[in-house]
């Protein structure tokens, strides 16, 4: 429950602070203006990494803060936090910048125990590196990837899906080699970043800045080192996989400046995003691609985890070399992806033919809106052997959401929406036990592939929605669906016992569903809230 908790309260406060801190900046002009580097057309506070920081510091510090690992690791990120802060508003120099950066990486070295000792079966058997040797490459790596992940962070929600896929790796793989530690720190970021895109997807309503990217950063090359160095049996070389992109972008770019005889700092808009939008892809087209290639490389380290560490060198090589032969041919005329205009002219008009028609999202809505309520409820009837307090629980919501209904119905939507949130992932976690010892069986199986659909409704309804506010499809529906439905069904039975990650994806699918369905009734949710009531009942059925 401490794990399910964790990602709960990151999510939560994370939500939370993000709309605080913006007004704030807007208040105090503490914003990212748009310059020729830029892709955004107006100012947008960035200052989303401190809410990103307190969401993952408050759990960790909660549960964890006995471990000399996790002291190192906060120390070390609370300084770049205060200096990518400090560099988001007062523009630091490089060496203040790099100097906070060593600083934390060392910081983690001595005290943390993080240390790149082993090459697994790059170097002869049983060959340690020696200190001298170890934490400056160390030094070298962490440092590296902290820009890397930084220099990412153009795009809106590029920076932090990359970083939501690794985490959510980082999370499963600690999991299988029993690292408790590294595991509950991903999965308290993972939750920090899903909070956070919730407002960070294009268009973004706000920006991490340099203290988000950098302590995102700093954290997944950390726990990348920390997972795979020492007595494990993962491939100590996983981590080139986990940030190998960024890792590629980074070092692609600086390479073309050195050529071009400028500095390898030097800012420009050569990185791949910037490649992919020049292609002719939108900004959500190239976020997207981007999401595609950073899967492939999290599904390879998950697959080939424990297989010889030639082969996962050979692979990234091989993998890397593809995309910079794919960017240096793209632009040549015989390769320039066109778009097909008559077929893309007669898409577009059906498109708008069915979203103006509105049978697309008539048919689909009317499924999502009784469906939903009817699979909270399953979800509520399958919690079996529940504490004492939880009925109890369930009784007390449920009351709420019908004293308001009736008595203040002003406040309903508010109501509705925390009395779900709340009770959501106690249903979810408490059915998971039956679920669990009946996991084979048919109904099981289509109780669980369900979660696909929901996924598959939320994109159409947003899609052919004629709305103007509340939720929006975005490259963030990949995410969802690659944790949701693609993770937990891999051909893989660890992947099948690691019910925790499963138990995760049918809570954010619930909540994702829930804002859908009650951004779609546009403040009508009487009818929403008996049925919601009705199925949170069950859940007070000792």
């Amino acid at each position: 429950m401490m794990f399910l908790s964790t990602v709960l309260l990151s999510v939560l406060i994370t939500i939370a602070l993000t709309p605080v801190f913006s007004t704030v900046a807007i208040r105090y002009r503490l914003v990212d203006v748009p310059n020729e580097r830029k892709v955004h057309q107006h100012p947008i506070p960035r200052i989303g990494g401190l809410a990103m920081a307190f969401g993952a510091f408050a759990p960790i510090l909660l549960w964890q803060w006995s471990d000399p690992f996790v002291r190192a690791y906060l120390a070390g990120a609370a300084i770049l936090v205060a200096f990518g802060f400090i560099d988001d508003f007062r523009d630091l120099s490089p060496k203040a910048k790099f100097a906070a950066q060593i600083a934390a990486a060392l910081i983690v070295i001595q005290f943390g125990g993080v240390e790149i000792r082993t090459l697994g079966a790059l170097a002869p058997d049983g060959f340690m590196l020696p200190s001298w040797v170890s934490m400056p490459l160390t030094l070298v790596a962490i440092v590296g990837v902290t820009n890397a992940i930084n220099l990412a962070d153009g795009l809106d929600g590029l920076a932090g899906g990359i970083c939501l896929l690794i985490f959510a790796c980082i999370g499963f793989l600690a999991y299988l080699s029993e690292q408790s530690t590294a595991g509950f720190i991903a999965l308290a970021l993972s939750g920090v970043i899903f909070g956070f895109l919730r407002f960070n997807t294009h268009p973004a309503s706000i920006f991490m800045g340099d203290a988000g990217s950098q302590f995102l950063g700093f954290s997944a090359v950390t726990l990348s080192l920390s997972l795979t160095q020492g007595e494990t049996p993962l491939s100590p070389l996983l981590p080139l996989l986990l940030v190998g992109f960024p890792v590629l972008d980074t070092l692609t770019v600086m390479t073309m400046r050195i050529s071009r005889g400028i500095s390898p700092f030097a800012a420009d808009k050569n990185h791949f995003h910037h490649n992919l939008m020049r292609l002719g892809l939108t900004h959500a087209e190239a976020v997207l691609a981007i999401y595609v290639c950073q899967t492939v490389l999290v599904i390879a380290a998950v697959m080939f985890r424990y297989h010889s560490d030639w082969l996962l060198l050979g692979g990234y090589l091989a993998f890397s070399a593809a995309v910079i032969i794919g960017f240096s041919l793209a632009p040549r005329e015989e390769f320039h992806p066109r778009r097909l205009e008559f077929l893309d002219f007669k898409a577009r008009s059906l498109f708008r033919l069915w979203r103006r028609e509105g049978t697309v999202i008539r048919a689909t809505f009317r499924f999502f809106e009784f469906g939903i309520p009817l699979l909270l409820a399953l979800t509520c009837l399958l919690s079996r052997e529940k504490p004492a307090y939880v009925p109890i629980y369930g009784a007390a919501t449920v009351l709420a959401v019908i004293v308001t209904r009736f008595v203040a119905p002003a406040g309903l939507g508010l109501v509705l929406r925390l009395a779900l949130y709340l009770t959501i992932p106690v249903a979810v976690y408490f059915s998971d036990g039956y679920l669990a010892a009946h996991i084979h069986e048919l109904p099981v199986k289509l109780y669980n592939a369900s979660f696909g659909v929901l996924a598959v409704c939320i994109i159409v309804i947003s899609k052919f929605s004629r709305r103007k506010s509340g939720f929006r499809s975005t490259p963030l529906d990949f995410l969802i669906i690659i944790l949701a439905v693609v993770v937990p069904n891999l051909p893989d039975q660890k992947i099948q016992e690691y019910q925790m990650g499963l138990v995760a994806a049918k809570i954010i699918m619930l909540y994702f569903s829930f804002e859908v369905l009650m951004a779609e009734l546009r403040g009508k949710y009487g009818r929403l809230a008996l049925v919601s009531s009705a199925s949170l009942a069950l859940l007070a059925i000792p």
